[in-house]
């Protein structure tokens, strides 16, 4: 090695070769986990004792008598449509199953060594003809379609297109939101209309990037099947960081009844999670405060955004005697500094005066960001 620049990029992609194999490792096994869960409630669903004391309420049942972090009703919901959905990868499973016990002494469950043992699980679904071209088709999906990958195919009710996106994913290296991306602009659908669809496959090959160690690793479900606390699940540039640990103090020191609540406070809607950066309740106004804190210009679909976690709290989580929510949305870039309030738009404007009488005023908030910019210029 000749050189410390050398060095460093010797260690660099070392550390990212592993990092990237370890994701794939876990999502791999996060995968297997959710096919047979999904297999043992279909299974149970056909052919258990008591399961017609249940029925419709089998999954919220079972969720509380689960009672675990990642294995609530959404979740078994999903894992029962993904195994009915990709039943195929029965055989890949169980030599991921027999791979986890190599030395046979293992601690497995009864109903696991029995599918290690060659116990037929399903009758597999036939592949669709285009796809019985590609060798080893069950396995690529296994090793490189992540289960947050799974969860955006599972939405696509037509076999032949959703197996379009999983080749995709498989060629292509898709991340989770070029996938999404591509779903939305109607690739498929596209792709269809063209004399060679091949062609179209390389074009898109070649306008993205293969998706990085940190796009692998930010999966709720990820982290829910590690046991992260959710806190883990945002990744914040280092300003952003500091300026939300000192905003919440800041906040709490004004007083004026702010009881702190929540941190990167998750937000599911629609089958799909959103954070709010900080959330108080507070005690004189009745009512619960979300603060969103963008490093960045103005946009519209930052208030936006904003609005949707209000509505949210007004719907969801909002009790009877309780006030609506209120939205306080701080932007800040290198010249003009912009704070904004989500209460625009309110029909009682009284009710919106007696809300920024108890609230922060804008020129308190207006100069603690500019204070903490300074810090950072």
């Amino acid at each position: 090695m000749s050189n410390l620049k050398q060095l460093s990029h010797q260690i660099t992609q070392t550390h990212t070769v592993f990092q990237q194999q370890a994701a794939q490792s876990v999502n791999r096994l996060l995968t297997v986990r959710n096919w047979l869960i999904g297999y043992f409630i279909v299974e149970f669903e056909q052919h258990g004792e008591d399961r017609a004391d249940y029925g419709a309420q089998l999954i919220t049942t079972l969720a509380r008598q689960i009672n675990q972090r990642g294995l609530g009703a959404t979740n078994l919901k999903l894992a029962r449509q993904f195994y009915k959905s990709y039943s195929f990868l029965e055989a890949v499973i169980k030599k991921e199953i027999a791979g986890l016990v190599p030395d046979k002494k293992s601690q497995l469950p009864t109903d696991l060594l029995l599918i290690t043992n060659n116990q037929k699980l399903v009758i597999s679904q036939s592949l669709t003809d285009p796809f019985k071209m590609m060798p080893n088709y069950p396995k690529n999906l296994l090793q490189k379609v992540s289960f947050t990958h799974f969860v955006e195919l599972l939405k696509i009710d037509d076999e032949v297109k959703r197996q379009f996106y999983e080749w995709l994913v498989i060629k292509t290296t898709l991340s989770v939101n070029e996938l999404k991306h591509k779903i939305n602009t109607l690739t498929y659908e596209r792709a269809g209309l063209s004399l060679e669809p091949h062609d179209a496959v390389q074009k898109i090959q070649h306008e993205i990037m293969p998706q990085t160690p940190s796009e692998a690793i930010k999966s709720v479900y990820l982290f829910d099947f590690l046991n992260i606390t959710t806190q883990t699940l945002v990744e914040e540039k280092e300003l952003e960081t500091a300026l939300l640990n000192h905003l919440q103090q800041f906040i709490l020191e004004l007083g004026n009844g702010f009881c702190f609540e929540a941190r990167q406070k998750r937000i599911l809607i629609d089958e799909q999670y959103y954070f709010a950066d900080l959330v108080f309740y507070h005690r004189i106004l009745k009512c619960h405060v979300i603060v969103e804190l963008k490093v960045d210009a103005f946009k519209h679909e930052h208030l936006s955004q904003l609005n949707t976690y209000v509505a949210y709290y007004n719907h969801e989580v909002k009790e009877p005697a309780d006030s609506p929510a209120v939205g306080i949305l701080l932007c800040t870039e290198k010249g003009e500094k912009l704070v904004e309030y989500a209460t625009a738009g309110m029909d009682n404007q009284l009710f919106v005066s007696k809300y920024l009488l108890q609230l922060p005023n804008k020129e308190a908030l207006k100069s603690f960001i500019e204070k903490e910019m300074k810090l950072w210029n």
